[in-house]
């Protein structure tokens, strides 16, 4: 049978898939996502910003539609006539890692933190993501889809990329760098399960696995289920362990929690990753706490749209500049980026511009042993900052914009609608979404998500208690909102 060839448009298959690019590649439901599909975004790729790389390291996350796509992007790969390295279900920055030490390029099969009937992929040159520029290159682009395509079968997985990602740490700590601690690792379905148990034994620490399972689960580092929180409660009153880590599915953003199974919201983490490090440069998303500017640590601090293609692009436009270096970046899930090459006692940690959960969590469990403070108290004589973050699911993306423009219109009705109490607003940024300061100080931020139908909510106040409830209370809001823009069905 001969397999006849088709000239497709991606952006077209884009608009009849409904799979787009989203904050942090492409992502889209799990019927959505074919063979042919997965096939033509994966070849765009390589035909537009990797057509200099002779192989392609390729991996994914543990849900169960995953292989299957891997399967479909092998094939795009060997169409090309590049090599397939293959590498197993492992952490996304450990396969970025890999793939540039290789001088390859990376495509990774995950829905990273969204619900399991989601999945999507992410595309890596071998100097790391793609950029937005790549997106709308790959986009525009045209390729040759087969009539038919054949799935190749994966095959045993290289074990390179997993020790070289092992070793990075290791090397860079040494072997009893966490001797003495106790560390409860929250297992679930992080692709980083088996590995961050193995290192942190490597280092010395002794390790307490945690509700391994084989059911997906999607794990939101920004905004933490009731569920999670009554277990990290639940298990400091069983366990007696210094610290409690976990990732989400694809392990890019990191959970920590204290002694007493309190979470640290992912900002917190990435400030004090930072301090460890001992960065001059912040660049972070205008989500993130403002206690990052006030705490006065650091010799400047970049705000940018939320997604870590633009935290890279405000990194490289700093990291060549000797005043400003070290240059790091972290979002407000917590994944931190490494812009400059790290020295620690003679030990070199190479630059990994790309999200990583490992390193805030050995970071902030080294923080805690070498100051002899609990993570509880790491924050201790930070300016009095809090935020929370929360979302309602079921908004359309124009839903939305219509919600945010209705908001924008009227400042005074927007203020008396989501913050009452916290007096007028003085200042609007609409860098991503619509943000809201208040004459008392207090922010409102809601921003639409970039990959899933759904609306966030960030808010910052002087307490904790307080910054939860203008959060819930501006989502009560605009759930209400939401509703009253729902079609009405015909009688």
């Amino acid at each position: 049978m001969i397999n006849s060839i088709t000239r497709v448009a991606i952006a077209d298959l884009m608009h009849r898939s409904g799979v787009r690019f989203g904050t942090s590649g492409v992502r889209g439901l799990v019927q959505d996502l074919s063979d042919e599909l997965c096939y033509a975004y994966t070849l765009a790729f390589l035909q537009t910003a990797a057509e200099d790389v002779a192989e392609v390291v390729l991996g994914h996350d543990l849900r169960p539609s995953s292989p299957t796509i891997a399967m479909a992007c092998a094939a795009a790969i060997q169409a090309t006539g590049m090599k397939v390295i293959y590498a197993g279900a492992l952490p996304t920055p450990a396969l970025a890692h890999y793939a540039s030490h290789r001088g390859a390029a990376a495509v990774v099969v995950t829905g990273s933190h969204i619900p399991f009937d989601r999945n999507g992929i992410k595309f890596y040159r071998a100097s790391g993501e793609i950029s937005k520029r790549d997106e709308e290159a790959i986009t525009a682009a045209t390729i040759a889809l087969p009539t038919t395509i054949l799935l190749p079968p994966l095959g045993d997985p290289d074990p390179g990329a997993t020790l070289h990602y092992q070793n990075r740490y290791l090397h860079w700590l040494g072997e009893e760098a966490l001797s003495g601690m106790r560390v409860a690792v929250y297992q679930h379905s992080s692709v980083a399960r088996d590995l961050l148990v193995t290192l942190l034994q490597q280092l010395g620490a002794t390790v307490i696995p945690l509700e391994r399972t084989d059911t997906f689960v999607p794990i939101d580092t920004e905004a933490v289920s009731a569920e999670d929180i009554a277990r990290g409660q639940r298990w400091a009153e069983e366990h007696d362990f210094h610290a409690i880590v976990s990732t989400d599915g694809d392990s890019d953003r990191p959970l920590i929690g204290d002694a007493q199974g309190h979470w640290l919201r992912g900002d917190m983490v990435g400030l004090l990753t930072a301090k460890f490090l001992q960065a001059k440069t912040i660049v972070c998303p205008i989500s993130c706490n403002s206690v990052i500017e006030r705490c006065g640590l650091f010799l400047r601090v970049e705000r940018c749209r939320i997604g870590s293609p633009y935290v890279i692009a405000a990194m490289e436009a700093l990291c060549d500049n000797p005043d400003l270096v070290p240059v790091v970046g972290f979002e407000a899930n917590g994944g931190f980026l490494l812009g400059n090459d790290q020295l620690r006692h003679g030990r070199r940690l190479t630059a990994l511009p790309t999200r990583d959960a490992l390193l805030p969590i050995l970071a902030l469990l080294m923080l805690s042993r070498e100051s002899q403070t609990p993570l509880a108290a790491l924050a201790e004589g930070l300016p009095s900052r809090f935020s929370a973050s929360d979302r309602i699911t079921g908004v359309t993306p124009q839903q939305s914009q219509a919600l945010l423009q209705t908001l924008r219109s009227d400042l005074t009705a927007a203020a008396a609608q989501l913050a009452p109490d916290s007096g007028e607003v003085i200042a609007v940024n609409e860098l991503d979404g619509l943000r809201l300061t208040f004459n008392n100080g207090e922010i409102v931020h809601l921003r639409p998500s970039g990959n899933a139908p759904e609306l966030r909510c960030y808010s910052e106040a002087d307490q904790v208690a307080r910054a939860q409830q203008i959060c819930q209370a501006a989502l009560q809001q605009i759930a209400s909102m939401a509703a009253a823009l729902q079609p009405t069905a015909n009688p």
